[in-house]
């Protein structure tokens, strides 16, 4: 709904500031006209004011369909290295560079905003704890 109104809005404020813009010649001319230079500019402000409570109202339903939901990830989980910071379960496949996520293929559909994330190949690696890591951290 709120689309279809900024349309509404800013057409008409097009249209009203180019009205304004057509009585400079008439106010500037070779009889100038001070009444018509003020009446002018109060049309073409009133038709910008229009064109931004359009592309406000616009921006405002743009920003309300941005539901990207990003999980809140615990420490645990953060610690966790390997797969997928979704699922847990599967090998990643790219990374969201935006949310600093890696995902897998499953995952990544949920997860997929062309206008709000930029994705790159993933190259972590699923890795378990060797031996040596885990000795060299307890010591």
């Amino acid at each position: 709904m709120p689309s279809r109104l900024s349309n509404w809005l800013i057409a008409p404020g097009a249209v009203a500031a180019f009205v304004g813009i057509c009585f400079l010649p008439a106010a500037l001319g070779e009889h100038t006209d001070s009444n018509l230079l003020g009446l002018g500019a109060a049309i073409f402000g009133m038709g910008a004011l229009l064109m931004a409570v359009g592309y406000y109202l616009k921006a405002q339903g743009l920003q309300s369909n941005a539901g990207i939901i990003v999980p809140v990830r615990s420490a645990q989980e953060k610690a966790a290295r390997g797969g997928c910071e979704l699922c847990h379960k599967e090998m990643p496949v790219v990374l969201c560079k935006v949310h600093q996520l890696h995902l897998c293929a499953k995952c990544l559909a949920q997860h997929y905003d062309f206008r709000a994330c930029v994705y790159v190949p993933s190259t972590r690696r699923v890795e378990g704890k060797s031996g040596k890591s885990v000795a060299a951290k307890a010591r």
